[in-house]
């Protein structure tokens, strides 16, 4: 069964483009300047994602108040500052980049002279963290984004894992 959900995250999309104007991922941008959305495109998706490169800068890379980019500080990706992120938009003629992958104390955080997203939406993290979750909305012609934070609601009273025999009745 493992191997099939595998398979199945294997050609779920590394990207989403909305309306050809906001890019929306998990991780971040790029170490190369010159990236496209052309390059995106151009991913051999079906693979477990490697260690460097553009499928790996896609799903790990953070942004970063510096201008420049920067080792990563998680030991994969890289950090961007508002300039890439500035010549990234530019050159792909769009307005936005949505991302994810931090944990922001009220669910999201705008960068980059607003052009650089976070929004995170598991309210407090791994059940520690404190934090809002939050989504976005972008309605209309000029897609400006709407954010909606919310709490953490109390647990189900239920043992963790006591599904899982059901489950292993579908293997």
């Amino acid at each position: 069964m493992s191997d099939l959900f595998t398979e199945v995250y294997n050609w779920l999309p590394l990207c989403h483009l909305l309306n050809d104007r906001v890019l929306v991922m998990h991780g971040g941008l790029f170490s190369e300047s010159n990236v496209t959305l052309d390059d995106i495109r151009k991913i051999d998706r079906n693979m477990q994602p490697p260690e460097r490169g553009l499928m790996c800068e896609l799903l790990w890379s953070d942004p970063q108040v510096q201008p420049g980019i920067s080792p990563s500080k998680r030991g994969v990706g890289i950090q961007f500052g508002p300039d890439v992120t500035k010549k990234f938009l530019s050159k792909n003629k769009l307005d936005y980049v949505i991302r994810s992958h931090e944990v922001k104390a009220n669910g999201y955080e705008v960068a980059h002279d607003g052009k650089c997203i976070t929004v995170f939406s598991a309210p407090n993290y791994c059940d520690t963290m404190g934090n809002k979750g939050a989504f976005i909305t972008m309605k209309g012609r000029d897609m400006k984004p709407k954010f909606v934070s919310y709490n953490a609601v109390p647990h189900p009273n239920v043992k963790p894992m006591a599904y899982a025999n059901s489950l292993l009745a579908f293997m």
